[in-house]
């Protein structure tokens, strides 16, 4: 039986992720597996969440609040946005496609750096768009010269900012420098997943932005830093024109209701968080000690996790490193083959992993 599939559909890879822990023991049956590979927090998720997950199985045959009223006026009260500014969808990753769905027509180009997360590419493809791959410059998205390559057919562009996967973060003066070059027919997203474990000073001020600039939107998430990837909840800022048109594209149920109060209660637990950015700091700094004594280059980060460049093949150090137990990412998934990306974990799961990495580069 033949069917009649789209072609951009046709057109896509499927998104392979970090492999998981379940799967590792079921093959290798191993007892003990840390997993490294998706930047997950290892400290999990606030106890005042966990808390609130527990009250709230006692409302699990509910629907859950189709406009997040709730989640979104914690959100623009923690960042001193309008409350019509807010829009919430399962992961920034859904929102990635709300943006496409949105405003993406057939033959629209967009662009994004060579080596990033690879949804945008995904999306604008889904949608009939043109993704505008630009370079990396030193393991670093080329701001520049994204900026330069917009024509009359770019629709929109896309900045990671801390960069998945190299960590890498652009500043305050040299986006700033740009911004205004930028039409204001074209979409600018800024993609700030990791940016609560930045510790650079000079990182933009994106919020700051969008009163200067109504084509800027920004994307943020709670599946990092504040430990809830399964619930998958992330949420964007934009003027309340945009979002009004996001607010048609998300379904009204796409954040469940434990995601929802378990959010809430996250982004309002910030003595949590700052043990979440006090734990990162700590696991990065031994982490660029113990590959300094290996001899492996790196690049340092401004995010929960860390490219290595191990000078060896990553397929087979993945699949070595897996038979000890730990999983990381291989950076030919990446784009970045000879590297690996590691996510910081707890001091216990970093030592875990140096000492699987030494036995396995022996």
């Amino acid at each position: 039986m033949s069917y009649s599939i789209r072609k951009e559909v046709l057109g896509l890879n499927m998104y392979h992720a970090g492999k998981p822990i379940s799967e590792v023991r079921r093959e290798l049956g191993l007892d003990q597996v840390i997993k490294l590979a998706s930047n997950e927090n290892p400290l999990g998720c606030s106890p005042k969440v966990k808390k609130v997950l527990r009250e709230t199985v006692e409302e699990a045959q509910l629907y859950p609040d189709a406009s997040n009223f709730d989640l979104k006026e914690v959100i623009s009260k923690q960042l001193g946005v309008k409350h019509n500014q807010v829009f919430c969808g399962a992961g920034s990753d859904l929102l990635i496609r709300v943006i496409c769905s949105t405003f993406i027509n057939i033959g629209d180009e967009s662009i994004m750096p060579e080596i990033t997360f690879p949804r945008y590419n995904d999306a604008v493809k889904l949608m009939g768009g043109i993704p505008v791959v630009i370079p990396m410059k030193n393991n670093g998205v080329d701001i520049q010269k994204m900026v330069d390559s917009i024509t009359a057919k770019t629709n929109i562009i896309w900045f990671c900012n801390p960069n998945n996967p190299t960590g890498t973060i652009f500043r305050k003066a040299e986006i700033e420098k740009l911004l205004p070059r930028i039409p204001k027919n074209v979409l600018i997203v800024m993609d700030e997943a990791y940016m609560e474990y930045v510790t650079d000073k000079e990182y933009p001020d994106s919020i700051g932005l969008l009163k200067q600039y109504p084509n800027l939107i920004i994307l943020r998430t709670f599946s990092k830093a504040y430990g809830l990837a399964s619930l998958r909840c992330g949420y964007g800022i934009a003027q309340e024109d945009l979002v009004k048109y996001f607010n048609t594209v998300t379904g009204p149920f796409d954040v469940n209701l434990f995601a929802q109060k378990a959010a809430s209660t996250a982004m309002q637990d910030r003595e949590f968080l700052k043990l979440v950015y006090e734990t990162n700091i700590q696991g990065r700094d031994y982490l660029y000690k113990s590959f300094e004594k290996l001899s492996m280059p790196y690049i340092e980060t401004n995010a929960n996790f860390i490219m290595v460049n191990t000078k060896l093949d990553d397929k087979e150090l993945f699949n070595n490193l897996i038979k000890k137990g730990i999983i990381i990412r291989p950076g030919y998934m990446l784009g970045m083959p000879g590297w690996i990306r590691v996510s910081i974990g707890t001091m216990y799961e970093n030592k875990k992993f140096i000492e699987a990495l030494n036995k396995v580069t022996e």
